[in-house]
């Protein structure tokens, strides 16, 4: 009976805090993501969020994409920090785009936006894309989830 792949169970990344408690799990032989995790393992208390959008505190929104995921992460992280946790305890990432294409066409944009808010921690992620979101003007819909360690 064929055997299934070992799991590693890898520290964060050296430039992060070492009292996250996080670990990234990736089963070895598989190639490593980039700009996401496979899974995450931690311990400590849960913070989550809804739905976030790209809206401004006037609840105004741009147009333009990357510039709506720049401020959905720059609310997602406003919510962390309400809850006691910072960017380096997200452990999870889903992201619901109206068009896949327009997400792939800025992945270089995103990357950077995402690094000046978030540093180089990559949680797990999905990504799915959907007909249209409840905000009809908005093009990105993020959920976290955040566990901060006890």
């Amino acid at each position: 009976m064929p055997k299934g792949p070992s799991l590693a169970v890898l520290p964060v990344a050296d430039n992060e805090a070492s009292d996250t408690g996080l670990q990234i799990l990736q089963p070895s032989g598989w190639p490593m993501p980039k700009g996401y995790a496979n899974g995450m393992a931690a311990d400590g208390r849960l913070v989550v969020t809804g739905g976030v959008i790209g809206w401004n505190i006037a609840g105004e929104l741009a147009d333009e994409f990357v510039a709506q995921v720049r401020q959905a992460l720059s609310n997602i992280a406003a919510i962390l920090a309400e809850g006691g946790a910072r960017p380096e305890h997200l452990v999870r990432l889903t992201w619901y785009v109206v068009d896949i294409e327009e997400y792939l066409a800025n992945l270089k944009s995103l990357g950077q936006v995402y690094r000046e808010i978030f540093g180089a921690h990559y949680p797990a992620m999905a990504l799915v894309q959907v007909v249209r979101l409840v905000e009809k003007a908005a093009r990105v819909e993020i959920e976290a989830t955040a566990v901060v360690p006890r």
